[in-house]
């Protein structure tokens, strides 16, 4: 393996401000988000350049230009001296780097076997390097040692910047908290999602511990089957290409998917819609405040079936009474909204206005009869089993059928995971749920902070993955999803984000915005992403990989899962633009 040079050495910083290193080579060889190292006493700092800044020790000779300097050899003098390059280095984490091997071979060994064993490793920064300390770019063992993950969830998800070394994410561990997928619309984003998914649905269960399942709410019906790619290249291939019999491809409705039949139809009747439901629709629906009163008499009297009862009334129907004089006049009829209001003491104009917008629902094409199977169990015990769910919404995908039917599925599952997490403390065998992943897009519609704190959604957030169910969330703006929620995400793969509110929402909750802000605005539109958060040790740039051939016949066994591309593959993906 080449060794890596020094670029510079340290001048001066601090641990809250980031370290100052005085460039010795050429500023074209390192840019803005390189991996960097440092060795000091027994440390190891590991570190990114989030700047660079041109210096001279003397003025005047920044405003001469070197072309006018006869002298070639003053020329190189003031380029290395007199004006100089500073980089600053954001310092992430130190690793004590143990007994030297040629004055403590034993103890070496024994540091190396507690390294292996997981015992010793990186840390958080909690000191600084000593002045003049040597500073070099990373190489492919200071990569390894930071991104290291067990091979059998081991994931490439892209390559370093400069050095194209590959970045492995432990998909076992990015599953257990919840994370996100976030970039600017046309960043590739949908890609990066399908190609996370697929390293997910590619686990497999091992010894006691299961794989997890996923459930996919596809809402511009892109994950399940083949789609066109957008510069007119072919086609990107869907996950049921990859995986076969291992997924179920649901259709909202009685649809067709891009063409092609779902392996079942997903049919929801009355029965499946709460009160609380339809409070979530409020501003869809422009239900008004009177609206929680009506449906929480609707539910007292008719429990389960307070729906198909409350839509079976005719609004406005009178039939005609003599009163206690024998005069004729028109009352509300048995079966008309304002007879059952008077009845129940809710006002007759709320209860005939909830009824009118209530048909919005109830005329959806997939709201009706229970068809046989019962689809809703049949989603829960394939995620039970193993197996991977891609809902497709197919022309239902506007705002009100994703919010109403993601929100109602994700009820359902998580209450039947609580039934088999508390099961699972009294049963002798103590076995756990499977772990499940639910992968959202358009986040913010459902995690806005006006109803983050009622959706099934929200309350998984915040729940911290103790009933073993996370969430994958899927979103072009960010900013629109409740802080809170973005502060339980553990994980952030970010793409390009043209907006400063989405940066800063992207940021909440971790340590060093400052110093990242910078890097993530500078991100370039397409392929390069900034991984964030709990399931990777450090921060880092990366150029990620295409969804193509080669990750297509990797998913399907036919290549290894830690791909190691030629020089000449890499230089091509380097050069796209």
């Amino acid at each position: 393996m080449e060794e890596q040079y020094p670029i510079g050495y340290i001048v001066g910083g601090s641990l809250k401000e980031g370290l100052f290193v005085r460039l010795s080579v050429s500023p074209e060889e390192v840019q803005e988000g390189s991996f960097v190292v440092c060795d000091s006493g027994n440390w190891r700092f590991y570190g990114l350049i989030t700047n660079l800044a041109l210096g001279a020790t003397n003025p005047r000779f920044a405003d001469e230009r070197p072309s006018r300097i006869e002298s070639p050899f003053i020329r190189q003098a003031l380029m290395g001296k007199t004006l100089y390059t500073t980089i600053e280095m954001f310092p992430t984490l130190m690793m004590d780097r143990g007994p030297d091997p040629d004055i403590d071979p034993s103890g070496h060994l024994d540091w190396q076997d507690e390294v292996e064993k997981g015992k010793k490793g990186p840390q958080p920064v909690k000191t600084v390097p000593a002045h003049h300390v040597s500073v070099r770019l990373a190489d492919r063992a200071d990569v390894d040692t930071i991104f290291k993950a067990p091979a059998e969830s081991s994931f490439v998800i892209g390559h370093t910047l400069e050095q194209k070394h590959p970045i492995n994410l432990d998909l076992r561990k990015l599953v257990k908290r919840s994370m996100g997928i976030f970039g600017a619309t046309g960043t590739g984003k949908s890609y990066l999602t399908r190609m996370v998914l697929a390293g997910v649905m590619n686990l497999k269960d091992q010894g006691g511990e299961k794989a997890p399942a996923t459930i996919v709410f596809d809402m511009h019906n892109e994950y399940a089957f083949d789609i066109p790619n957008p510069d007119g290249t072919g086609q990107a291939r869907g996950l049921s290409y990859l995986f076969g019999n291992k997924i179920q491809t649901v259709a909202l409705g009685k649809e067709t998917i891009r063409g092609n039949r779902p392996d079942f139809d997903l049919l929801l009747t009355a029965k499946d819609i709460t009160p609380e439901d339809v409070l979530l629709l409020s501003g869809m629906l422009n239900l008004t405040d009177t609206a929680a009163s009506t449906l929480s008499a609707l539910a007292s009297d008719f429990k389960e079936n307070w729906f198909t009862k409350f839509m079976a009334m005719v609004p406005g129907k009178t039939e005609e009474r003599e009163n206690d004089s024998g005069k004729v006049q028109k009352v509300p009829a048995p079966d008309s909204v304002e007879f059952w209001a008077n009845d129940s003491n809710v006002h007759p104009k709320a209860a005939a206005a909830l009824h009118n917008k209530l048909m919005r629902i109830y005329r959806k094409e997939y709201v009706g009869e229970r068809q046989a199977g019962n689809p809703i169990n049949m989603i829960i015990d394939a995620l039970q089993n193993g197996r991977h769910i891609v809902l497709s919404f197919g022309k239902h995908d506007d705002e009100l059928d994703y919010l109403l039917v993601s929100n109602i599925l994700t009820r359902r599952i998580r209450e039947k995971w609580v039934q088999l997490t508390e099961q699972s403390h009294l049963d002798s065998d103590g076995k756990k749920p499977r772990p499940l992943v639910i992968a959202i897009e358009e986040a913010h519609k459902l995690l806005s902070p006006q109803l983050s704190k009622q959706t099934a959604f929200g309350i998984i957030a915040r729940e911290l993955r103790k009933y073993f169910v996370t969430l994958l969330v899927v979103d072009q703006r960010p900013s629109g999803i409740d802080d809170e929620v973005m502060s339980q995400l553990g994980t952030r793969i970010t793409g390009w984000l043209g907006d400063e509110d989405d940066i800063r929402a992207v940021l909440t909750g971790l340590a060093g915005r400052d110093q990242l802000r910078g890097m993530l605005a500078r991100l370039q539109e397409k392929e390069e992403v900034l991984l964030l958060g709990w399931g990777v040790k450090m921060p880092i740039p990366v150029r990620s990989r295409r969804y193509d051939e080669t990750f297509y016949e990797e998913m399907k066994g036919r290549k290894s899962s830690t791909p190691q591309p030629s020089d000449d593959e890499l230089d091509e993906w380097f050069s796209y633009s």
